[in-house]
């Protein structure tokens, strides 16, 4: 029998749409969409496209922390821009958490996110140290 584990945070939109922050099967972690958002459930630095890169990651790390891992456990990120030019900002973001263990990833421009001022929402796959 596979143990399963899931990680809950405190996004609204999880209890509505039926989805955890993240799920351990064995050593595969997936860690869901996630969005720049604060403590308080409000987007995370409107319109700074390098901080709220920044925030999805620290929600991820959190994420990954209480399913006994970390960052340097990932194996593919996929980040969702609302504008690609500003692609340099989250790469930046993105650089600065993976320059040591740097993973697959992917970057894409959608129309937009489940709030107006977000510009990021970013998924990652990790597989666990045994």
């Amino acid at each position: 029998m596979r143990e399963t584990r899931r990680s809950f945070s405190a996004a609204p939109w999880e209890k509505q749409a039926g989805y955890c922050r993240a799920i351990r099967v064995e050593s595969h972690i997936y860690v869901t969409g996630t969005a720049p958002i604060d403590d308080s459930g409000n987007t995370y630095a409107p319109n700074n496209a390098y901080e709220q890169a920044r925030r999805c990651f620290d929600l991820i790390e959190r994420a990954l922390q209480s399913l006994d891992t970390d960052l340097s456990c990932v194996v593919r990120t996929r980040m969702f821009v609302t504008d690609i030019t500003r692609w340099p900002d989250f790469a930046r973001a993105h650089r600065e958490r993976f320059e040591k263990n740097p993973p697959a990833t992917t970057m894409v421009e959608v129309k937009r996110l489940i709030q107006n001022d977000m510009l990021i929402e970013i998924e990652a796959d990790a597989v666990a140290q045994t």
